[in-house]
């Protein structure tokens, strides 16, 4: 059996355009005043042809807008790339279709035709319940805004996310708390919840380095929010089951979920990334990273930029990374397979003893002490 099973198969859709650029945001996103819906449907539909041939006999488990801003997609360009890959693969029984959301009005309006185009999921990137503090990460909307979005999300959607940002400028340990609690009230089955990082290459990253980014909390105080947030989430029944991500049972990310226990997924759209198992060989995949070098690719010949395939011990250390931000873990006999070499058995008892880790079945998963240093956690494991 293909490794990639373990996981399952996505299909992953990148809008690159944004009305503004975040100052905190290092994705591939950019602002322009001119979109042709039509000709990026057209090149969205002939990158997945082109991949086509090498994926078949696959059946997707999902596909997943993100960017950028999709929710500023029309709805038929939205229709033509879920059309285009029913066409292609069988969709599973329970496929799951999600779109990233911003929560303004005139995005909201369009919930129904994304609902009427197949989409069964929406993200939606409120980041803060504070109007001033959305104001300092460069937001274009209001709490009020926001939690009328929601509100028309929810009433089109049995499933509905949002993202929310902490350690943010100025903000309290207290203030978390409230403004978590608040978010738990909204009859939410999913949490994205993020810690703020500074991103070099940014304009949080330019005022950082000027000194000009003042009031973050100190890292104990991120810390500190962190465990707070576990807690808070666990007792509104929204236990993690990732390092930054919260949900009901049944309600978890499906898409997410392929990443995280290292399945196969086709990237599409500019700066996209993907992972692709093809003749027992796995790939790293790339796309054309600007919005115009994409599309003149894949109208012409394909989008995709780069294919690398992976070393037995590449693809052993990203399913370790990844798995391990699971609350589930990893197999180690998975690993094994992937990587053609054990993990040290005395790290991991090591680890064991110090809280950081727990040891099952064959199955390694981290603690909740463990996820809050996760990175120092994966150099232990990763060490020749």
């Amino acid at each position: 059996m293909d490794d990639w099973r373990n996981g399952g198969f996505g299909l992953y859709v990148h809008w690159p355009f944004c009305q503004a650029k975040c100052p905190y945001c290092d994705f591939n996103s950019h602002v322009t005043a001119q979109i042709d819906q039509n000709r990026w449907a057209a090149a969205y539909r002939s990158d997945m042809l082109r991949a086509a041939p090498s994926l078949s006999g696959r059946v997707l488990n999902t596909i997943f807008f993100g960017g950028g801003t999709p929710s500023l997609m029309h709805p038929d360009t939205v229709a033509t790339i879920v059309e285009t890959a029913r066409e292609i693969w069988p969709f599973s029984n329970d496929i799951e279709i999600s779109l990233e959301a911003n929560p303004t009005s005139v995005e909201a309006g369009r919930f129904t035709g994304y609902r009427d185009a197949g989409v069964n999921r929406i993200s939606m990137g409120i980041q803060a319940l504070n109007d001033n503090d959305l104001r300092r990460l460069g937001r274009m909307h209001s709490v009020s805004e926001a939690q009328k979005a929601f509100d028309v999300a929810r009433n089109c959607f049995d499933r509905v996310s949002f993202d929310l940002i902490y350690a943010r400028q100025g903000q309290t340990l207290a203030g978390w708390q409230q403004e978590l609690d608040q978010a738990l009230s909204m009859a939410i089955d999913h949490l994205s919840l993020y810690q703020l990082t500074i991103e070099d290459g940014t304009a949080f990253g330019d005022r950082y380095a000027r000194g000009k980014l003042r009031d973050l909390p100190t890292d104990d105080n991120a810390a500190d929010m962190y465990l707070a947030t576990q807690d808070i989430c666990d007792k509104h029944g929204l236990p993690a089951y990732e390092v930054s991500n919260h949900a009901r049972p049944g309600a978890e990310s499906r898409h997410n979920l392929i990443y995280w226990r290292y399945g196969d997924y086709l990237g599409i759209g500019p700066g996209a990334h993907g992972r692709l198992t093809l003749d027992g060989t796995r790939y790293a995949t790339e796309t054309y990273l600007q919005p115009g070098a994409w599309l003149a690719a894949a109208e012409s010949q394909t989008g995709e930029s780069s294919r690398t395939p992976l070393t037995p011990e590449d693809a052993g250390a990203e399913y370790l990374m990844m798995g391990m931000r699971l609350v589930e873990g990893l197999d180690l006999d998975r690993f094994r397979a992937l990587s053609g070499h054990t993990l040290s058995s005395e790290r991991i008892s090591n680890l064991c003893e110090i809280g950081m880790l727990d040891l099952s079945e064959n199955r390694i998963q981290a603690t909740d002490a463990g996820r809050a240093v996760l990175n120092a956690v994966l150099r232990d494991l990763l060490v020749e």
